[in-house]
């Protein structure tokens, strides 16, 4: 029998609360299936399966909130028989369900299949769907003050824990705006780049020749990511961030990436991303974006061991020749950790993602 436990989508996670049940008793779910939406202090998140099996029992009611590492659901491995000793499975067609809940339920997208009853026998009422539905509804206000309250818990973990370093470098832009004007004007406007796509890429690709920059700090020892999937910080309508995974972002096309990169954010935004991309991410990038200030210096988010800062694209004065110019560039900063790399490492990365820049069609 496995234990099928409320796994960790975050540093800044302790808790979830259930939203839904996406599998019932006798399901057989596939690695990567969503099993259930799961309530953080930043988003809802379907939560993915790590194992095939077929499932025994679902543990939690819908509305309860857990610690992570709860087991939520028993699973039984292929192969494996019913346990007879395993206590009964929840199944919303053996319990006495009242007709006025059960119409109730579908009203309001309550999962009767995990629900507790108050009722005699156990039978579920009208009042049990409707105190269900209510747990499961954070008015806007109290959600915005509790994602600052994780925020704040997860930074302060990290200033804390992890000795910081910060290095910066200016970056000339010309040559790649110039040739993302010429390849957009080739394309239709929906499926034209944007400059942040060429910024991640490079990033990415710079961690293969620096690896100590991509990965996670864990049981006191660094531990190098086989592939760079970039934490992207999004800043969500209510207010806070959230900074989901993109993945295999070295391996991928740059128009793969653009598709990838605005399905995240609009995803990250309708509160709709799944365990994978909060759980992944092996270095974060952050984009202030033209409304943004000329520099970030942010702070690491455990257990990943750097950060990525790019200011807003803007025309500095530059030495060309011997000449002063207008020269459209960016501040590119790097926070990183002691434990895991130095400055000179970090500055040779910084380099590594200048000159990547320089070659925009080598991306």
């Amino acid at each position: 029998m496995i234990e099928f436990k409320l796994p960790s989508l975050g540093a800044d996670m302790d808790e979830g609360k259930l939203l839904e049940w996406k599998i019932h008793p006798g399901d057989t779910v596939k690695r990567g299936d969503i099993v259930a939406i799961v309530d953080t202090a930043k988003a809802a998140v379907d939560v993915e399966s790590w194992v095939d099996g077929t499932v025994q029992q679902l543990l939690i009611d819908i509305g309860d909130k857990v610690p992570v590492g709860t087991p939520i659901a028993l699973l039984r491995a292929p192969g494996e028989a019913a346990d007879s000793a395993a206590p009964p499975a929840k199944s919303a067609e053996r319990r006495r369900i009242s007709p006025a809940a059960r119409k109730r339920a579908g009203e309001l997208g309550v999962d009767l299949v995990s629900l507790s009853g108050s009722g005699p026998e156990g039978a579920i009422t009208l009042q049990d769907v409707e105190a269900k539905a209510a747990a499961t509804t954070a008015p806007a206000a109290d959600r915005g003050a509790e994602m600052r309250r994780a925020i704040a818990a997860a930074m302060s973990r990290s200033k804390r824990e992890i000795p910081h370093y910060y290095l910066a470098d200016t970056i000339p832009l010309r040559a790649a705006l110039a040739w993302l004007e010429r390849r957009n004007a080739e394309l239709p406007v929906t499926e034209r780049l944007l400059p942040a796509v060429l910024l991640l890429k490079a990033v990415a690709l710079a961690t293969r020749r620096y690896p100590e920059i991509n990965g996670h700090w864990l049981d006191g020892t660094f531990r190098a990511a086989p592939a760079a999937h970039l934490g992207v910080a999004i800043s969500l309508r209510q207010g806070g961030l959230i900074a989901p995974a993109l993945h295999n972002v070295a391996a991928k096309p740059l128009a793969v990436l653009m598709r990838e990169l605005a399905d995240l954010v609009q995803r990250a935004r309708a509160g709709s991303l799944r365990s994978s991309e909060m759980a992944d991410p092996t270095l974060t990038v952050t984009n202030l974006g033209e409304q943004g200030s000329e520099s970030v210096f942010g702070v690491i988010y455990p257990p990943q061991v750097a950060l990525v800062g790019f200011g807003k694209v803007m025309e500095r004065p530059w030495v060309e020749q011997g000449q002063c110019v207008a020269m459209p560039s960016v501040t590119t900063s790097l926070s990183g950790d002691h434990r895991a790399s130095d400055g000179h490492r970090g500055a040779l990365f910084l380099a590594e993602i200048r000159q990547l820049l320089q070659q925009p069609d080598a991306l």
